[in-house]
């Protein structure tokens, strides 16, 4: 389906402190429709938790914001630092700076660690030197020529975030990093985007293990059905007993 409105105009005014926006995004999978009119902003730096159901529509908003085949995006736009990014290509978004962490983590056979960080380099406008890679995620340093596929779950979802950070990332996209996870596991990677919000870098986070998300978050938006239901402090919804039992079952 081809995009309806692909303007290089806002929709509506983006507020002077959001980095990236979200306008009326309609979005389908086949007949079905998924995203039905979600708008939000991020501002830079900032940590946003996106939350809801399975089903809800979280992992295909991720997937329309990084311009990906499907769902396909029908109407409404996209906005980073002022450009327009709902006309893109997949590989424009990325370079972009949207890097989007998918939940499978896609990590390519038959290569080393060291090789898949040096591929996402490849790309024009590199991200983190691999060296500096390594001081954030000690343990991809010390199995730089393992095997990427046979590294452990977490260590899997590290080198799935440091592949991000080696592009040129101004919005990571988070799709459940904590998914299959031990506890201590989880607190490093918290732990590692911690660290990347402190280099001013944006993230959106999708995950079920909701109450983690929000620990870590500045602000959260909850959809139900493809709708924005909810968008308030982390805090805020961490507090509120009924809005997490209705929509999170938490």
């Amino acid at each position: 389906m081809s995009i309806a409105i692909a303007e290089n105009k806002p929709l509506a005014a983006v507020a002077e402190d959001a980095f990236f926006a979200l306008r009326d995004i309609h979005a389908y999978y086949g007949e079905s429709y998924i995203v039905q009119g979600v708008t939000l902003e991020v501002r830079k730096g900032e940590i946003l938790a996106l939350l809801g159901r399975n089903g809800a529509g979280k992992t295909s908003t991720l997937r329309a914001i990084a311009r990906l085949d499907d769902p396909a995006l029908t109407s409404g736009q996209i906005w980073l630092e002022g450009q327009a990014i709902h006309p893109m290509k997949s590989f424009e978004a990325s370079r972009a700076g949207i890097q989007l962490v998918p939940e499978d983590r896609r990590i390519i056979p038959g290569m080393t660690v060291e090789e898949n960080l040096m591929l996402a380099q490849i790309a024009p406008h590199r991200g983190w030197e691999i060296e500096e890679i390594y001081q954030h995620f000690p343990r991809l340093a010390e199995r730089r020529k393992q095997e990427g596929t046979t590294l452990s779950g977490g260590e899997q979802q590290m080198l799935a975030v440091a592949r991000a950070l080696a592009r040129d990332v101004k919005l990571l996209l988070l799709d459940e990093p904590y998914e299959g996870l031990a506890p201590v596991i989880v607190q490093e990677i918290e732990r590692i985007v911690q660290d990347i919000k402190q280099r001013g870098i944006t993230t959106i986070i999708v995950e079920q293990n909701a109450v983690a998300a929000l620990r870590l978050s500045d602000r959260a938006v909850i959809l139900d059905s493809g709708e924005l239901v909810f968008t308030g402090g982390a805090a805020e919804l961490l507090e509120n007993a009924e809005l997490r039992e209705r929509y999170l079952a938490i």
